[in-house]
């Protein structure tokens, strides 16, 4: 299959890690495997794969580091984080260290599928961008790939949207647009605009700045 790609999966919970390697082989991708994060490094090493897929809840060498050290050693593979914790603070750690993007557990195999897809299309876009000599990372936390498919989508669209709409179109987490559209904000390149309703919390909606 010519479109196959190489995708890694850490996890210390062998359930976890058979269930998630059967989807992405259901996928149509190889698949190697670690049952801890240092292992995983030595992998990413050896098979160089398009995206890692890495739980952050692990014994010694949790999922932080694990994503931490392998961005100092490949700045194109894209990283996928599993959690459970969805604080948006605990995200914002991971995507300075290097990661691509959110699933939380339990993992769907259907999202997780449409999940890989976005996250190995910003894999193929930061080699494309090295090859070229362009910088892969706009900035710490902020991958060039990602950030030029989010402006895409705002471009595209005739009316505002939201996060939940702009994270729904783009197939990327909640957490990882909010980071996004929070950095075109402060550059001056999406501004935000608040529809106030009868009651609660006015509703904020995002649109690029032309």
């Amino acid at each position: 299959m010519s479109d196959m790609k190489r995708i890694l999966v850490i996890d210390d919970e062998p359930d976890i890690v058979y269930t998630i390697s059967e989807i992405c082989k259901f996928a149509g991708h190889e698949v190697v495997s670690a049952n801890e994060g240092l292992k995983g490094v030595e992998l990413l090493k050896e098979h160089n794969p398009n995206l890692v897929i890495v739980d952050y809840h692990m014994p010694k060498y949790d999922g932080l580091s694990t994503v931490k050290k392998m961005r100092e050693i490949d700045d194109t593979v894209a990283i996928m984080v599993l959690t459970v914790d969805e604080r948006q603070e605990i995200l914002e750690k991971f995507m300075l260290v290097g990661a691509t993007d959110f699933s939380l557990k339990p993992v769907k195999a259907t999202d997780l599928i449409s999940r890989i897809n976005v996250n190995l299309q910003i894999n193929s876009m930061q080699m494309k961008n090295k090859e070229q000599e362009q910088s892969v990372f706009v900035e710490k936390g902020i991958s060039s790939a990602t950030l030029q498919m989010i402006m895409n989508y705002l471009e595209a669209q005739q009316e505002e949207q939201t996060i939940k709409e702009i994270s729904k179109g783009v197939e990327l987490a909640y957490q990882t647009v909010h980071r996004y559209i929070q950095y075109l904000i402060d550059n001056n390149q999406v501004e935000l605009v608040s529809v106030y309703g009868k009651v609660g919390r006015p509703l904020n909606y995002y649109r690029l700045i032309k």
